[in-house]
């Protein structure tokens, strides 16, 4: 077997798939997609690329899109989130994977080009994505080689953030050995799937500003994903990441918890159950007024910096706790981010502060300022559930996944014009529908007078397509 892989150690493999095994039967979403598809093989002849959190729930998904046909390459999507025994039980079955937790961000990216590479130097037709960071790849690629064949020279590099740097480099050295790489993979890519709110955010961006190369599916918004994935999901591996870093006691904490959508309210209740006191900070009135009416204190941020022992945010947004934040905290105050990317908080600019940093344990860090006073981050500012710990539990994102699945199979059957779609309301109520025996839920069925007299099909939808749930 040929070995197309960079890993920690395919020794891990083993380990690897009894972990895989176990959370099958966690995650009968996409175990029933797989049954129900796998004699079609909707996929097949697709060449297809995940960038997206490498861990036992992903390698389930990368078997189920192989079982239903695609030649699959993958990458993580945060230098911090793999589980390296996952990584390698999908190396060892032969599928292409790049991806083992501490990468630094050269390798972080080059990974993604890796996975974005098939043989005889082809792209993918289809694209997984968590975040956006394959789709910014291509896009910015594609971008250099318009303004090289404009300008028959390279514009200058003036961004100042690290990240970007490092991908700025990549798509020159890429330029440098190919001068239309991205021009030539393109025109094959057909669409790709997103499952987070900030890489919609990004796609938004893209179609405003007509430079959105390709379909695009918008995963995160479907409810099965928002409101169980972003809610529950974080409800949970929040605390997980919290403790297994810190082992630090929460009941009594003051928890600052900033944006209170779908991620913020999960965390809130979280914290909330295990007697923390939580105040909300938002900007949008009507997030406020919920956390207000779920009997949360609502404060802008200057106001609780000396009052908070713990600090998360959840925005998608950037510089949400500055270097100015930080040093007005309490001594000893814990700062995380759940959000996709690390530039919630401002990491780069804490390190090049007057404190002095000393790593307790990985993704642990304290930092101590000239007056004596400590602060500890977690997972260097990123995804501190996935940093510190592995992520949701199976269960929930067996509801996001399917989701991925389905809106995978759409694009490569109807194959649509280049815009950002919604997944149709019937295929949202039909992955919780996959998962309620699992639960020993029962569904009432409506009689034909009662579906009549509220105007929808018996079987679906049930909602409006702008009903929130």
């Amino acid at each position: 077997m040929k070995q197309d892989y960079k890993i920690k150690d395919i020794g891990l493999a083993d380990l690897g798939r009894k972990k895989i095994t176990i959370s099958e039967k966690e995650m009968p979403g996409l175990m029933s997609l797989r049954k129900q598809y796998a004699s079609e093989k909707p996929l097949k002849g697709f060449r297809l690329t995940g960038s997206l959190h490498m861990t036992k729930e992903t390698a389930i998904l990368i078997e189920t899109l192989k079982d239903l046909g695609a030649d699959v390459r993958w990458a993580s999507c945060n230098i911090f989130s793999t589980q390296d025994e996952a990584a390698a039980a999908i190396a060892a079955t032969g599928t292409p994977v790049y991806a083992w937790k501490g990468e630094t961000l050269e390798e972080y990216w080059d990974c993604t080009l890796q996975a974005l590479t098939f043989d005889n130097n082809l792209g993918p037709n289809l694209l997984v994505d968590d975040g956006g960071d394959a789709t910014l790849l291509i896009h910015k690629g594609y971008e250099l080689e318009n303004y090289f064949n404009e300008h028959q020279s390279y514009p200058d590099i003036t961004t100042t953030n690290s990240e970007e740097i490092v991908i700025e480099n990549l798509i020159r050295k890429v330029h440098q050995l190919n001068a239309n790489h991205w021009h030539n993979i393109v025109p094959d890519i057909i669409g790709v799937s997103e499952e987070t709110t900030t890489g919609v955010a990004r796609l938004i961006q893209m179609e405003q500003d007509n430079k959105l190369l390709f379909a695009a599916f918008n995963v995160n918004d479907s409810a099965t994903k928002s409101k169980f994935d972003n809610l529950y999901g974080c409800r949970e591996s929040l605390v997980d990441g919290i403790k297994r870093a810190t082992e630090v006691m929460m009941a009594g904490k003051t928890v600052v918890v900033c944006g209170y959508g779908d991620v913020g309210k999960g965390c809130a209740q979280s914290m909330r159950s295990y007697g923390c006191k939580v105040v909300v900070t938002e900007i949008d009135p009507i997030c406020a007024l919920q956390a207000a009416m779920e009997g949360y204190e609502v404060k802008t941020l200057e106001s609780v910096l000396n009052k908070g022992h713990l600090f998360v945010t959840t925005t998608g947004n950037k510089d949400i706790i500055t270097l100015e934040h930080i040093r007005g905290m309490r001594d000893q105050a814990i700062v995380c981010n759940i959000g996709h990317f690390d530039n919630e908080i401002q990491v780069d600019a804490l390190n090049d502060s007057d404190a002095t940093r000393e790593q307790i344990k990985p993704q642990y860090d304290k930092y101590t300022f000239p007056d004596g006073k400590e602060i500890f981050l977690l997972a260097e500012g990123r995804l501190v559930n996935l940093g510190c710990a592995t992520g949701h539990a199976s269960f929930v994102m067996s509801t996001s996944f399917a989701n991925q699945v389905l809106a995978q199979i759409f694009l490569a059957d109807r194959k649509p014009e280049i815009g950002l779609y919604d997944l149709p309301k019937e295929l949202d109520e039909e992955v919780a529908r996959l998962h309620l025996n699992h639960l020993d839920a029962e569904l009432t069925i409506l009689t034909d007078n009662q579906a009549q007299y509220i105007g929808v099909n018996k079987n679906g939808p049930f909602k409006k397509d702008e009903y929130r749930y």
